[in-house]
């Protein structure tokens, strides 16, 4: 493959279809983006890949990010993509299958991009228990982290589903927002320490499988359950089953840990690199966005490397052409 050089004579601008980019991204989130916004600021060729489904995309606002509290996950991205923009990066609408060694990025499709290196930010899905009403709030009343949504439901009647190991750590930390907060055991297992901690944190803790959410006038209203009791609540918390979109990653050899997630260095592995909800389910925005930053920095510095190692050897050839002796025919 031919590898591009670092190597300008203006701004910075885009590589064309024939070309090898500096750095393809692939993933549009928050890591994506900043990985973007410092890879193009320091003049490099890249192309951003991205399906336009981001994880966050249900919820109405975006919370904890430092002067972007309250903007919707929409808005977020749309600035960011704008401002990425004006470093001469560009964007691929698509699905990469595949990712060749050397490496050629294959899309669904479409077209094979050429890249010197890799970064892969795809992110994860979130998979919910089935629950009538649950999906179809998600993100809505039916909600996840208590940092990004708790204070807006903040001292009203809540419920934790016990859907998940985690929902027992989920409720306890609820319990900073409001005073009135009900874990639905529903399926869960629940050890006596578990029972313990509830109780000594305040929080009354119902038997019973769920039947389903009860919704009126598009707003949740109650918990129901099999038996035919109704509970009401304003809104449900619950830990979904985290999947990362990892595939690109684990073709390319890529080990998972015994938690199911990739495992990643500072140094990326064989020219690629994977930031944000792809390799951390504990990643918020503003926290992919940073590991996004520290990817970049390292892509750069690879990348320098290489062009500096690139510019020894021609400097050499040049050198034993025009020194004495250096084989010039003279």
């Amino acid at each position: 493959m031919t590898k591009a050089t670092n190597e300008r004579t203006g701004g910075a601008r885009r590589a064309t279809d024939d070309e090898t980019y500096d750095v393809v991204v692939v993933g549009a989130g928050a890591a994506g983006l900043n990985a973007a916004l410092l890879l193009g600021r320091a003049r490099r060729r890249v192309a951003v890949v991205d399906a336009g489904e981001p994880r966050n995309a249900p919820a109405s606002h975006t919370h904890g990010f430092l002067s972007r509290d309250g903007l919707s996950p929409a808005t977020l991205l749309d600035l960011g993509r704008a401002e990425v923009a004006r470093y001469g990066v560009r964007f691929v609408r698509g699905r990469v299958e595949q990712i060749d060694p050397g490496f050629h990025v294959r899309m669904t499709g479409g077209p094979v991009l050429r890249a010197r290196r890799v970064m892969v930010a795809t992110g994860l899905r979130d998979d919910l228990p089935d629950i009538p009403g649950v999906r179809e709030r998600w993100g809505r009343d039916v909600l996840h982290c208590p940092y990004c949504h708790a204070y807006e439901v903040r001292d009203q009647p809540l419920a934790v589903l016990g859907t998940h190991p985690n929902a027992v750590h989920q409720a306890l930390l609820l319990r900073g927002w409001s005073d009135d907060v009900v874990f639905f055991r529903h399926t869960l297992d629940l050890t006596p320490k578990d029972r313990e901690r509830l109780e000594a944190r305040g929080l009354r803790v119902v038997e019973g499988e769920i039947r389903n959410l009860v919704v009126d006038g598009d707003r949740l209203r109650a918990v129901e359950l099999a038996d035919g009791r109704v509970v009401p609540r304003a809104a449900v918390f619950l830990p979904p089953r985290m999947v990362p979109y990892d595939e690109l990653l684990t073709r390319l050899g890529c080990a998972r840990d015994d938690g199911g997630w990739v495992v990643t260095d500072r140094t990326g592995v064989s020219g690629v690199w994977a930031a944000g909800n792809v390799v951390d389910p504990r990643a918020q925005v503003i926290t992919a966005a940073g590991m996004g930053s520290a990817a970049a920095l390292a892509i750069n510095a690879d990348l320098l490397d290489e062009d500096v190692d690139h510019a020894v050897e021609r400097h050499r050839a040049a050198t034993a052409v025009t020194s004495p002796g250096g084989g010039d025919g003279r």
